[in-house]
């Protein structure tokens, strides 16, 4: 025989308008049975009087408890789109129940709210505006966040060639006024291996490199051999003196990267025998 509990009373929550307090006598008097929210309480059409058996609270009772942690869900997608692979580790950090996380995760995608496509293909729209990644590193972001390869791939079509050229010629041009007291030839490498660290492929690479502008190329060149050179004469004239600090200067200039005819230049110019 099936033992049944009366539904006495239904209150509303102090602290949240949006769930009710459902009291029950098992026949031994009131007492505080379960809460539900309101979506609960209107789907089971739970009243004053009812009366409700065992597996049926059971069923009411994993049914709010599924509602809360779809409604957290929700509130975790409202700030912006997430991944399949983010929302199950939200879930997982808040306790939830593995089974529960599944059937979640299914209604999301039933409900459109959950699209790893989607996801990736916003991501790489709002990092081509906002940050200065190349797409390797987007790739690789997308895929710590569960993408797969190919919906990465997909997304990527996102970022043209065009854009990833301008972005990185942006870039390389910045760095080459920010190193022009280098040689020419370190700025080169330097840009290089930068575009390379940000995630550019190796074609975007050498497009920008084969077009840096190059002119008034020579007289920086020159400024930055006079730079360098008379910080390494302060470092080695207690040191050295006449052909020795020559020797010195001449070998720190030319592993800095500068030619050996400006080199030659700086050191008739500015070092005395």
């Amino acid at each position: 025989m099936k033992v049944l509990a009366k539904l006495t009373r239904i209150t509303t929550q102090k602290k949240n308008k949006n769930r009710f307090n459902i009291y029950l006598d098992h026949g031994e008097g009131e007492s505080y049975g379960f809460s539900v929210d309101a979506d609960v309480l209107v789907k089971y059409r739970l009243q004053k009087g009812m009366e409700l058996d065992e597996p049926t609270i059971e069923a009411l009772i994993r049914t709010d408890t599924i509602h809360k942690s779809y409604t957290q869900a929700i509130n975790y997608l409202s700030y912006r789109m997430r991944s399949e692979k983010e929302i199950r580790t939200y879930l997982k950090d808040k306790e939830i129940e593995p089974e529960h996380i599944d059937e979640i995760v299914n209604r999301l995608h039933k409900e459109k709210l959950l699209d790893d496509q989607e996801f990736a293909n916003s991501l790489v729209r709002t990092r081509v505006m906002t940050s200065s990644k190349g797409p390797l590193l987007l790739k690789k972001e997308l895929i710590e966040k569960g993408v797969t390869a190919s919906e990465a791939e997909e997304a990527l079509n996102h970022y043209t060639f065009d854009q990833q050229y301008e972005k990185a010629m942006k870039f390389a041009e910045k760095k080459m006024k920010n190193d022009r007291k280098k040689s020419y030839r370190q700025q080169f490498q330097n840009v290089q291996q930068t575009l390379m660290q940000k995630g550019f492929t190796g074609d975007i690479v050498q497009e920008v490199l084969s077009n840096l502008p190059d002119d008034e190329k020579e007289d920086a060149e020159w400024e930055a051999v006079v730079f360098q050179g008379e910080k390494l004469i302060r470092k080695f004239e207690r040191k050295a003196e006449g052909h020795d600090m020559k020797q010195k200067i001449k070998a720190s200039l030319y592993r800095k990267g500068f030619p050996f005819e400006l080199i030659d230049r700086f050191l008739e110019e500015y070092v005395e025998e």
